[in-house]
């Protein structure tokens, strides 16, 4: 990891398996609702990229916001996370809707156009926050949106200023700062 991104991301670890329950948990619906946070950022037929998406707390309200005619891409660099995200789909009748895809630390891999990613608390994991951005501003069809939330307790204030001035860099504009508990949010749009 170079010294820059670990200053501006904060990137340090990335959250173990063994924190699965917790990251699913119906306790953490209190504090991050996903239908709340979701809301009007997804339409049905829409496709969707969840990055690091764990065990699948935001991919399941994701499949269902985008229907039967939508897509949920679930992105994750631990296969024992995407294992439990299709046992959870399963479960719940949505995975038809659900492809899980395996990246590596240096890419997302993804060659998909979706409409909207959602990259909660995983960004300053990432050991280039530069070359994430870019990657997922070239994922995201022309006026794709981009929910970027990050963790207070791990990301301060002025290292999320750089994460949005990088944005910026890669075509991307504030277009919302959405107030979700305990965090720094962005939406950005794809210019």
């Amino acid at each position: 990891m170079n010294e820059h991104a670990q200053e501006s991301t904060g990137a340090n670890h990335v959250c173990p398996v063994n924190h699965a329950g917790w990251l699913a948990s119906s306790l953490r619906k209190l504090v991050h609702n996903p239908d709340a946070i979701l809301r009007g950022l997804v339409r049905e037929g829409d496709t969707a990229v969840d990055l690091g998406c764990g065990p699948g707390f935001f991919t399941l309200p994701l499949a269902r916001l985008v229907g039967r005619e939508g897509h949920v891409i679930a992105v994750d660099l631990q296969e024992e996370m995407l294992r439990m995200l299709h046992s959870r789909a399963e479960r719940a009748g949505l995975s038809s809707r659900i492809q899980r895809h395996l990246c590596t630390a240096g890419s997302l891999g993804l060659a998909a156009k979706a409409d909207f990613a959602l990259a909660f608390y995983m960004a300053h994991e990432t050991p280039d926050a530069a070359a994430f951005l870019r990657e997922v501003h070239g994922l995201l069809s022309p006026g794709g949106r981009l929910l970027l939330a990050e963790p207070r307790f791990h990301v301060g204030g002025e290292a999320f200023r750089r994460t949005l001035a990088l944005a910026g860099t890669t075509g991307f504009r504030i277009t919302a700062e959405p107030r979700i508990r305990f965090s720094r949010a962005a939406l950005l749009a794809r210019d």
